[in-house]
């Protein structure tokens, strides 16, 4: 059985010994003595790959006073860093000149927002994301929500929340985007109304 050992990362993971480059702190190696070499190394790659995975951080919904209406977080917050994080973010994104774009940094990430009416969808994703595919997600995620609800409002949100809690995970999973297709989205959640 090979031994796995976690090391610093240099190289490529094609050729015997040695390693993936995609990470700079980390690095698996291969024995020597392994018989199942290279499947040990796509194992390695693909642990690597999905150790720094891109994704959604958080998702904020949030009105013109602050008002978080919506959280839903991808990574592991206290409570009190989740309160200020919202705090933050609403500071950041309602005080930004319309004319400028909707992407914003934030700490080591980017903030991606868009303001419908009084509301402001907010997504914090890392640095290398594609704004513009957010903002379409965010579109999306509204025009679903408007369908849903039929022309959704501020108070839609707040006493029907189990709802759009239920939307969203048809929507993002994990912190990964998971179906683009608004038709999809609307016939599963078509599908779960009937079960209740």
């Amino acid at each position: 059985m090979a031994a796995i050992r976690a090391e610093m990362v240099a190289g490529h993971p094609r050729s015997p010994g040695s390693y993936c480059g995609l990470v700079p702190s980390t690095r698996l190696q291969i024995q020597p003595n392994s018989t199942s070499t290279k499947h040990l190394q796509n194992l390695r790659c693909f642990l690597l790959c999905f150790i720094h995975a891109k994704m959604i951080r958080f998702i904020l919904l949030q009105n013109r006073q602050g008002k978080t209406r919506l959280a839903k977080y991808y990574i592991p917050l206290e409570e009190s860093e989740k309160h200020k994080v919202e705090y933050e973010v609403h500071r950041l994104v309602v005080n930004r000149d319309p004319k400028f774009t909707n992407f914003v940094e934030f700490r080591t990430h980017k903030v991606i927002y868009r303001r419908y009416a009084g509301l402001f969808f907010s997504l914090c994703v890392d640095m290398t994301d594609n704004e513009l595919a957010y903002l379409e997600c965010i579109h999306l995620f509204v025009e679903i929500l408007d369908h849903f609800f039929s022309n959704v409002c501020e108070l839609d949100l707040v006493f029907n929340f189990h709802k759009v809690y239920l939307i969203l995970d048809e929507f993002i999973l994990a912190g990964e985007l998971q179906e683009t297709s608004k038709r999809a989205i609307i016939e599963r959640m078509g599908e779960l109304e009937k079960q209740e």
